[in-house]
């Protein structure tokens, strides 16, 4: 198990992390989730020990190691061989065999072994500093956005192998749907805290939103608490006989701890300016061919016609010709043979990675936008920088200054600024995090025009596309339904199976893992009951006592107004007291609890460690 304990991590003035932490149990794929720049990366190079945190401390059983895949792909060797092993432990750095044993369980041919790693697709290089990683036999394999500019079947098959991987992971990805399929739990970092859950992303955002409303609801309800405790003392504060009474709430009111109004935290927001449109079709492609080289085409013969509000996915595996397709649409490429029929009444979109170099790097966010439509004026644009998370002085900055993620959502901000009846969207939600995600597609959904978009996110798939163009077999087709659709009628070729396969394992029969449940269900209700019922009590017992003082403070009110001062010291004495008894009754509440959150995670542990 490894423990994460009161973490604080801070840059400057802005804290990511506030003594904070949760652990990761045995078998467990953790899922890690929070807007970005609110400390994702950070907390996963502290836990791979590359970086510290300010306070705090994680403690690792004995001889735990940890395996990192960052985001950024590098080699420095000539071969794959070689290459992976780079990964070998310092007492193994002659033991060839076991680099080799891993790179063919990950789909390596032997003569693939002797290949310079720069010829692979990016999915077998991702593949390649896997191996790597797992040379050195990793307790915890950490991966930070493992799917980025990788394809659909690359992305399926990383799936499938994290799912089989026997111990523990640790994964960052803006790809929602990737995330659930993968992880058993999610560990998401909201206003500097870290909630762990077991389930899916759908789960914990549903729990972090029910918890901030009990957090305002109970916020609301101490303030005005507060306010009545304070109306009672600037009452009473000149009556010497509610002296002792007054001084009481004063010190009730220095003891309790003001609960801030939570600040709402802004997320991306997307939505495009539909300009109408009333043709039959939104363009027509007929026969379309393309190849950089004559004898070598990546689109041949192709044809398709788009309607207005069609969602229309492109789909393949990298390399095969899906940006070239929208490059065509865009007219920035001539193809060979063909044509391409776009309405007169078309205004088209298009969102593209590279396109980022085409932003002046002299102008600064605010008058790219403004520049980036003819109908556009500077409050326009500052709205759009708003929405985009440029707020006040970020508008300012010059484009050069800006990172990639920036640069992205500049380039998206330009969709915003001009009303279309088309979108040309090739990866666009690369830089986004999980919650812009969310944001972006149902943006998509809403908008009236017609969209074509590259994507290799299967939760955009699901979502959005009725109709699909599909790179496959070396050649371009339309398939005329969903993805879903696709994958029950047709399916990827050449989806490989893990060749390594899990280390065999005692496997219980059903009746023995029901007896096993059974008997850990029955151990955890003798432990649990006896604090349960303690609980209760507790909790009946202030219930009462609360009844009470309420009454109390009602008899003291008519007593102050009758000024009746035997009746007011007597039931100023009677709530002191049961004050005082509540407080007690509190602290041992609390303690309970504890113990009783502690016994049901240990056979919580227990009962998880069976059904895996």
């Amino acid at each position: 198990m490894l423990n994460i304990d009161c973490i604080t991590k801070s840059f400057g003035d802005q804290t990511l992390l506030n003594k904070t932490g949760f652990r990761i149990n045995p078998g467990e794929r953790v899922g890690l989730v929070g807007r970005n720049g609110h400390g994702k990366t950070t907390l996963l190079n502290i836990i791979s020990g590359s970086d510290h945190p300010d306070e705090g401390n994680i403690s690792y059983p004995s001889g735990y190691r940890i395996g990192f895949l960052p985001q950024k792909i590098s080699f420095t060797e000539t071969s794959v061989i070689d290459e992976a092993m780079l990964g070998l432990l310092e007492h193994e750095k002659d033991h060839s065999w076991k680099a080799k044993k891993i790179l063919v369980g990950l789909g390596f041919s032997q003569n693939d072994l002797k290949r310079d790693p720069g010829e692979f697709s990016g999915g077998f290089q991702v593949r390649l500093n896997l191996a790597k990683v797992l040379i050195s036999e990793p307790d915890l394999l950490i991966l930070d956005e493992p799917t980025n500019y990788l394809d659909i079947t690359s992305i399926r098959w990383i799936s499938r192998f994290l799912i089989s991987w026997p111990r523990e992971v640790m994964l960052v990805t803006h790809d929602r749907g990737f995330m659930d399929d993968v992880v058993t739990h999610i560990a998401g970092i909201h206003r500097h805290k870290i909630k762990k859950i077991k389930g899916d992303t759908s789960k914990y955002y549903l729990q972090v939103a029910q918890d901030e409303e009990v957090y305002e609801k109970t916020r609301q309800n101490e303030e005005k608490r507060k306010k009545e405790v304070e109306l009672f003392i600037s009452r009473f504060r000149a009556k010497a006989r509610l002296a002792n009474m007054v001084q009481s709430r004063i010190k009730t009111l220095e003891k309790s701890q003001t609960k801030e109004k939570l600040q709402k935290l802004k997320n991306l927001e997307f939505e495009f300016n539909y300009l109408p449109f009333s043709g039959k079709q939104i363009l027509m492609i007929d026969n379309l061919s393309f190849g950089w080289q004559r004898d070598n085409l990546l689109i041949n013969n192709f044809s398709l016609n788009v309607y207005p509000e069609d969602r229309i996915a492109i789909i393949g595996k990298n390399g095969k010709g899906k940006t070239t397709l929208l490059k065509l649409i865009n007219g920035d490429i001539t193809s060979i043979s063909g044509n391409i029929k776009i309405n007169p009444g078309v205004h088209l979109g298009y969102f593209e990675q590279t396109n980022i170099q085409s932003l002046n790097d002299n102008f600064t966010v605010e008058e790219e936008l403004i520049l980036s439509s003819i109908d556009s004026d500077r409050q326009a644009a500052r709205n759009i920088c708003g929405a985009m998370m440029f707020e006040q002085e970020s508008a300012l900055k010059k484009i050069a200054v800006l990172s990639g993620g920036e640069k992205s959502r500049v380039m998206l901000g330009k969709l915003l600024m001009s009303s279309l009846n088309l979108l040309l969207l090739d990866e666009p939600t690369n830089h986004l995090d999980i919650e812009s995600c969310d944001s972006f597609v149902a943006a998509l959904d809403n908008f009236k025009g017609a969209v074509v978009i590259v994507t290799h996110n299967e939760m955009f798939l699901h979502s959005l596309a009725n109709r699909l163009v599909v790179f496959k077999n070396n050649i371009v087709s339309v398939f005329e339904g969903t993805y879903q659709d696709f994958l029950d009628k047709e399916g990827w070729e050449d989806e490989e199976l893990i060749v390594e396969k899990k280390p065999k394992t005692t496997v219980l029969s059903k009746k023995e893992m029901r007896q096993k449940k059974s008997e850990i269900i029955i151990q955890k209700s003798k432990k649990i009951k006896p604090i349960k019922n303690k609980i209760e009590a507790l909790e009946n017992d202030i219930e009462k006592n609360e009844t009470q003082m309420g009454k109390i403070n009602e008899e003291l009110l008519e007593a102050s107004n009758n000024k009746d001062g035997k009746k007011i010291q007597i039931s100023a004495k009677k709530l002191a007291r049961l004050e005082k008894l509540n407080e007690i009754l509190f602290d041992d509440l609390e303690t309970q609890m504890d113990s009783f959150e502690k016994i049901e995670d240990l056979f919580n542990s227990q009962l998880e460690i069976i059904e895996r």
